[in-house]
């Protein structure tokens, strides 16, 4: 079956509404780059002022173009968008690039008009890519629908960015390096068509080896993670997020109207789902290029040969603080290195065989190195001399690269004079890098994904579900309130068969004593009043009480402080709760995000919680891997591990703790923030009990 999406990459007939003649014009360079590149579909500029455009006949309006047509490129004035697209839809095309911005990217009236183009795009079955675009490519059938100036060769990356400018800046920096692409996508605002739709096409396509991605913000969480799950089992997917500080979201903001979302919540969902994040533009296509064109490391001992120690030392350092190590070379393949190369050369790791090498050295030693069983990847560099021949050393890499299965990368360390040489390998599938320690972070992200296909399919965790009585009572005492105190969050959490500690609600010094003496001393006095979600911070906690006559006097006391010192409060009274036993004390809770829905938290608890950061995060629905992996990764995780001879601590029943709050998380998609903190985690066996918890409803 075809992709609706197939049209904006291979379609029969292309008619560019509101070519230009003008060369200066963005549609005159579309309807140039559609001629251009060898599209063999039939390609109409409309335009009722002028008969012919780059010696195409032009059409006076859209329904005097012949069949076939199937994609529509608009570049017309916002002002007249409306009535463009009624006409593209009567004509019955369904694939529409519009490129024209001033859509919500400009604000509250731009959003409007780009919601009334999407209910008449829908209505007319339309997919539609843009508004505030630059367009789409496939570079094996030519179809470029851009205005971009040239297109890279064929090669295995599909690229999905948000942005039109980044995309041009990309085919700039690269098409001279022979990196090869199969399809490229500006999105802009994504009115229609979003990533994670052209993920799934992209997915589909036998063309593509590796998804590169570059985005301001993801509208579909949830789909987007059911998805990249599935597809990172076939095809790597390598991804670079704009937004991740408030400086950074208000620029998306500002940018392509996108909400930015929490980046917490996207670091965890591409952890979850097994897509490689990196941090620069210059990372995502480095690794991009290794992972379409390289085989993935076997291991994680690297060799290098090179003609400059300093620039070796670097890549070096690149490795360890990545993850790999200099191979041990084998004294047999060390005594056959030295049999040719010049006497006074290491032959060690790295293997420098100093400034005047030859093609034939690099020939010699990185052939005898991929013989060696402990070497898992070839890391040759050069930098360029005078006495040294750089193209034919190129050609010497292009030739190991063709015999050996290990993962080979290179490093040329220069630009004037290595154009050509740079050309040749990447034309031969050899990546090959500037400067000696970008080869660290793609072997990285390469490792990553090789771990990625060792995962187990995902499963959802098994969790039990609510008391419905207990639930109703959690209900009505919440009622219409928005930020809830411990009082009704435990009611909620004892639904959900999450235990807290032993304790009630007192409104007078008489009913805290008889849940004193019923529950047993010592025990602790907490406020419960609306406008106060920190006890701690107002002074509402009193501590190790052991007698009645202690908890009279501390209970008026409490009342008075907090009367005094929070007028605007509302008591409602105190909770007298049995003091729990010590163990490790952890935070559990749950933030909704924009994007993903419910972003789990874990880590160290008490009143350090935000000093400390000690946190991990999970969007739900969690595996039992997704549990068990937030909290390794965390100190607290080593503390309940038994750190220093500290007894195990009971790990099933906080990842019990965990699902449950989950489970509670995404069925009451209210519940803007939940959390329990401290939760007392006991030696193995002995549970765990929640000591206060708090949440906040939309």
């Amino acid at each position: 079956m075809q992709s609706s999406l197939s049209p904006f990459f291979n379609a029969k007939g292309v008619a560019i509404l509101g070519a230009s003649t003008n060369p200066k014009k963005l549609s005159h360079g579309i309807l140039e780059n559609l001629l251009t590149f060898g599209y063999k579909g039939g390609v109409y500029p409309v335009n009722p002022k002028a008969d012919f455009i780059l010696g195409q006949k032009a059409y006076a309006s859209l329904a005097d173009v012949p069949d076939p047509v199937e994609l529509a490129v608009v570049v017309l004035p916002v002002t007249i968008i409306m009535e463009t697209m009624r006409e593209i839809g009567e004509r019955g095309i369904k694939n529409v690039v519009i490129i024209t911005g001033g859509f919500k990217e400009l604000g509250p009236e731009g959003a409007a008009i780009e919601k009334s183009v999407k209910d008449l795009a829908a209505s007319y079955g339309m997919r539609v890519v843009g508004p505030n675009c630059v367009g789409t490519m496939d570079i094996r059938t030519g179809l470029n629908s851009t205005f971009i100036k040239g297109m890279p060769p064929a090669g295995p990356i599909a690229f999905i960015s948000q942005s039109g400018a980044i995309c041009g800046g990309v085919i700039d920096l690269i098409i001279n390096s022979k990196i090869g692409f199969s399809h490229i996508a500006s999105l802009g605002n994504m009115m229609d068509v979003t990533e994670t739709d052209m993920l799934e096409y992209f997915a589909q396509d036998d063309n593509v080896r590796v998804i590169a991605m570059y985005t301001e913000g993801i509208p579909d969480g949830q789909r987007f993670i059911s998805l990249a799950r599935e597809v990172s089992k076939t095809k790597p997917i390598v991804f670079l997020k704009a937004g991740k500080n408030d400086a950074g979201a208000k620029a998306v903001s500002s940018h392509t109207g996108s909400l930015a979302g929490s980046y917490a919540a996207y670091q965890s969902a591409l952890k979850q789902t097994g897509v490689i994040e990196v941090s620069t533009i210059n990372e995502l296509f480095n690794l991009a290029w290794a992972l379409g064109s390289q085989p993935l490391p076997r291991g994680k001992c690297v060799a290098m040969t090179t003609n400059a120690g300093g620039a070796a030392a670097l890549a070096a350092d690149s490795l360890d603080f990545n993850g790999f190590e200099l191979a041990k070379i084998s004294p047999a393949i060390q005594a056959r290195l030295r049999e040719k190369l010049n006497p006074s050369a290491q032959v060690s790791n790295p293997v420098d065989m100093l400034g005047s090498v030859s093609p034939e050295d690099y020939l010699w030693s990185l052939s005898n190195l991929d013989n060696d069983e402990g070497v898992d990847v070839l890391l040759p560099i050069l930098v360029p001399q005078a006495l040294v021949d750089t193209l034919g050393v190129a050609k010497a890499w292009v030739e190991i690269g063709k015999k050996t299965e290990k993962t080979l990368l290179t490093c040329l360390m220069g630009e004037r004079s290595t154009k050509e040489s740079e050309q040749i390998l990447n034309s031969n599938r050899v990546p090959v890098y500037t400067f000696p320690d970008q080869a660290g972070p793609v072997l990285k992200g390469m490792w990553e994904y090789k771990k990625v296909l060792e995962r187990e399919e995902f499963e959802a965790i098994t969790t039990q579900p609510a008391c419905e009585l207990a639930l109703e009572t959690a209900k009505a005492a919440i009622g219409d309130r928005k930020v809830i105190g411990e009082y009704e969050s435990r009611l909620l959490l004892d639904a959900y068969g999450i235990p807290n500690v032993s304790g009630g609600l007192a409104r007078s010094a008489d009913e805290a004593v008889a849940l004193a003496e019923e529950i047993g001393y010592p025990v602790v006095l907490k406020i419960v009043a609306e406008g106060i979600l920190h006890k701690s911070d107002a002074g509402g906690i009193v501590l190790n009480l052991h007698s009645s006559e202690e908890l009279r006097v501390a209970y008026d006391s409490l009342i008075e402080r907090i009367k005094m010192n929070e007028t605007s409060a509302k008591i409602v009274g105190v909770m007298i709760e049995k003091m729990a036993d010590k163990g490790v004390e952890v935070i559990v809770g749950m933030r909704r995000d924009v994007t993903f829905g419910p972003l789990m938290m874990f880590g160290m608890g008490g009143t350090m919680v935000e000093l400390v950061k000690d946190i991990q995060f999970r969007v739900a629905p969690l595996s039992n891997e997704d549990i068990k992996s937030m909290v390794a990764e965390t100190m607290a995780g080593k503390l309940l591990n038994g750190y220093r001879g500290a007894p195990i601590s009971d790990f099933d029943a906080l990842y019990d703790v965990i699902g449950q709050l989950s489970r509670l998380s995404l069925e009451h998609p209210e519940i803007q923030e939940i959390e329990i903190n401290p939760l007392i985690v006991y030696p193995e066996g002995q549970g765990v009990v929640a000591i206060d918890s708090r949440m906040i409803l939309s």
